[in-house]
């Protein structure tokens, strides 16, 4: 009886222990860009999407993708965002050796195991 009421006090403990940790949560400002028209040799452009950490614990923001080409390159912060902290995940895209319209999507991965949708569109003119 005694091992059993011990085993049951442990398994509380650690279910509190795990309640109070919380949970990280990210909210953007925006999730999508338009660029307008841009020169195709006009160089690289960037777009922001800020963030915050709405949860109660703190936010790691495990991956941005690239969109699916070379032409996109995703800048993120590598350290924890503590709760109602900000943040400012950047998107550099090269239009370089492109033309017309283009509509891209990147992925943000966060330790709380949701993903985020960042949409960015334009033209690329000569």
């Amino acid at each position: 009886m005694k091992k059993f009421l011990s085993t049951t006090l442990m398994v509380l403990l650690v279910a509190v222990v795990a309640m109070a940790a919380g949970k990280s949560a990210i909210t953007f400002s925006e999730t999508s860009h338009d660029f307008g028209n841009i020169k195709a040799g006009g160089g690289p452009v960037t777009c922001e999407y800020k963030f915050t950490n709405t949860g109660d614990a703190p936010l790691v923001i495990l991956t941005v993708t690239n969109g699916g080409c070379g032409c996109t390159t995703p800048d993120f912060p590598k350290e924890p965002i503590a709760p109602g902290k900000t943040g400012v995940i950047k998107i550099h895209f090269n239009p370089q050796g492109r033309s017309g319209e283009f509509r891209r999507q990147v992925s943000v991965k966060v330790n709380n195991g949701t993903k985020a949708k960042l949409n960015f569109t334009g033209v690329i003119v000569p």
